[in-house]
């Protein structure tokens, strides 16, 4: 029975790695836009990109299973370097229509550690905002600890070199990993965005409410942005508020949208 499974997981894998292989030739991939907010006056500060994938015969996939499928396969960097480009094009177009101001936004692309090694990557993440003749600072790079761990030093150099063209970071999913402190104190990031588990439970559970606390506090002393992720309740943002993360992303505002739909926000 055991055995069964195993290898049933291991035959659809196989398939969905044969099926995203195809998937970017045949346009199957889309970019969403969740927007993020600063609470104070309901303001649209920025923009997550995320991607999604239509599966023709099976409908939507989740991001959780494909994402991990593109990252374990390699075939992220191929993605990774679509998802980039595709979303400047879409911000270029915002911009040229007067719907984004490009120096007070930040448009938030999630780089995964396998994006990250390629040797190339700063040129990459440089070509893809000069031909869409986009600011530097209007990029902001959402990173997770698994890029670090991989090798410090080569991803504090890649960082610099972006910071040094004006680029930002934010450490994704912060709180989550082990080592989340010692990287902080090593790694030029500009934001730390508050993982949704915390957010979640912490109207009601003391622990997520003392953790977020703990992040907030740190991210004002080490003069960082901090930015609340899944935010659902009015009552999750009043909490956050009251600690002084005015900052966030959630259902509560709105779900990823298709373009033109933030468009439409904006508008």
């Amino acid at each position: 029975m055991f055995h069964n499974s195993m290898q049933k997981t291991a035959s659809e894998r196989l398939r969905m790695e044969t099926d995203l292989r195809l998937a970017l030739s045949r346009g199957e991939f889309s970019v969403h836009y969740q927007p993020q907010v600063d609470a104070r006056g309901n303001r649209i500060i920025g923009a997550e990109a995320l991607v999604r994938w239509q599966h023709p015969q099976l409908g939507a996939q989740s991001p959780a299973e494909f994402i991990k499928v593109l990252e374990d396969s390699g075939l992220i960097l191929e993605v990774g370097t679509w998802i980039l480009d595709e979303a400047c094009g879409a911000f270029a177009q915002l911009i040229a229509d007067g719907l984004v101001d490009p120096l007070n936004f930040s448009l938030c692309v999630n780089i995964s550690p396998r994006q990250f090694r390629q040797n190339d990557f700063v040129e990459r993440v440089e070509h893809s905002l000069k031909q869409h003749g986009l600011p530097f600072s209007l990029l902001k790079l959402e990173i997770t600890e698994g890029i670090v761990i991989q090798n410090l030093d080569d991803t504090v150099m890649k960082m610099r070199r972006l910071k040094k063209l004006g680029v930002s970071f934010a450490m994704d999913d912060f709180g989550t990993g082990y080592s989340s402190l010692t990287y902080l104190k090593r790694l030029p990031v500009d934001a730390l965005k508050i993982d949704q588990s915390f957010v979640r439970d912490a109207t009601h559970d003391p622990n997520d409410a003392e953790i977020i606390r703990a992040i907030v506090a740190m991210a004002r002393s080490l003069n960082l942005e901090v930015i609340a992720e899944g935010v659902e309740t009015l009552e999750q943002l009043a909490f956050l508020q009251k600690l002084g993360c005015h900052l966030f992303q959630g259902y509560l505002h709105s779900r990823p949208l298709p373009i033109e739909g933030f468009r439409r926000l904006l508008e």
